[in-house]
């Protein structure tokens, strides 16, 4: 049992010797050495034209549509009928707006014939002063019934016309957002003009491009529909708010010299350039994450790999655009960095 026991140690301790005399491996790695480059960032987004100025058009009052006398592309004018509600029911109440102005008409001369008898019979103190006090207030109030009912009646004749929608520019409808039959509400839309005059690209930008794209005064549009043609542009708004379903946000750049080949509803890209700027960049492959930030690893003199944190700034083809933690003449792992770990040997195999 003595003679196991000691021939047990014997091979422990050889195999830890073993283990402790065995070297770390050491992997070969090709790097880069990091340099600055001169150059100017930009970002293509996709558009749409449309026009600068867009009227909504809605009936002042509620009722069921029986006409629609425009289309999608139609033309208008100033003056021009777009569509019709049913108005049964807004002139069966101008009649009664005027019925009631009639009839009141007639009470505010009654009380008038009686003010002016009991004013006579005051004169001659035939009749008491309250008498002639409460003639006079039956006078005066039918006078404000009066008034009241023809202002209700000029507003309900209002509503009359209102059952008529007419275009008040000059422009074309881009849209049609209720049919014929369909009931609508007061301010409801009906259609959509755009008006003729200066023309901008709406597109939208993520969360992380808008500073970059706020910052930039060189906007450059181009359309699919004329290839081989630019035109230059200016950011005339961003929305303060981020869409709540997509989290980017509505841009609008206003076309320089947009001509009439330039069409409403056409796709179009907007190329937002930003001042030339040094920088550093990185192959994607040299990035790795292994936590919250990402990281690349810096080979140090004695041969040993360091994880750096990095800072980035948005992709250019292939490589990375790093904003903070690199410095001009670090030499960073171009590939294989997710094999590493902190503080390992490698070997280089070249230099970029």
């Amino acid at each position: 049992m003595r003679t196991i026991l000691l021939l047990f140690v014997f091979v422990l301790a050889a195999c830890t010797e073993a283990t402790e005399d065995r070297p770390d491996e050491v992997r070969p790695v090709r790097v880069i050495k990091i340099g600055v480059t001169e150059g100017a960032r930009s970002i293509e987004y996709a558009g749409e034209v449309r026009a600068r100025h867009e009227t909504r058009l809605a009936f002042r009052v509620g009722g069921k549509i029986v006409e629609r006398l425009v289309e999608v592309g139609s033309r208008v004018q100033p003056g021009q009928v777009v569509a019709r509600l049913d108005g049964s029911d807004l002139k069966l109440a101008a009649a009664s707006a005027r019925a009631n102005v009639k009839s009141l008409e007639l009470q505010r001369s009654l009380a008038e014939a009686d003010y002016k008898r009991y004013r006579e019979l005051r004169e001659k103190n035939f009749i008491s002063q309250a008498e002639y006090d409460r003639r006079a207030n039956a006078f005066a109030t039918a006078q404000s019934q009066l008034a009241a009912a023809r202002a209700q009646a000029a507003q309900v004749a209002n509503q009359v016309g209102y059952a008529t929608l007419i275009a008040d520019v000059a422009g074309v409808v881009t849209a049609v957002e209720a049919e014929a039959g369909q009931v609508v509400a007061a301010g409801q839309t009906v259609v959509r003009v755009a008006q003729p005059g200066e023309k901008e690209i709406v597109f939208a930008v993520p969360e992380s491009q808008r500073s970059f794209m706020e910052g930039s005064s060189s906007f450059q549009v181009s359309l699919n529909a004329i290839p081989g043609k630019t035109w230059k542009a200016k950011l005339r708004e961003v929305s303060p708010a981020a869409d709540p379903v997509t989290r980017m946000y509505a841009a609008r750049a206003s076309i320089l010299e947009a001509g009439d080949e330039i069409e409403l509803g056409m796709s179009a890209a907007v190329e937002v350039a930003g001042e030339p700027a040094r920088k550093i960049e990185v192959p994607i492959a040299a990035l790795h994450s292994r936590g919250a930030d990402p990281q690349v690893f810096v080979v140090e003199p004695k041969g040993t790999v360091r994880a750096q944190k990095v800072k980035t700034g948005g992709v250019t083809g292939e490589r990375v655009v790093i904003e903070s933690g690199l410095a001009p003449g670090d030499v960073v792992v171009a590939a294989g960095a997710q094999l590493l770990r902190p503080g390992q040997r490698v070997r280089v195999l070249d230099e970029k």
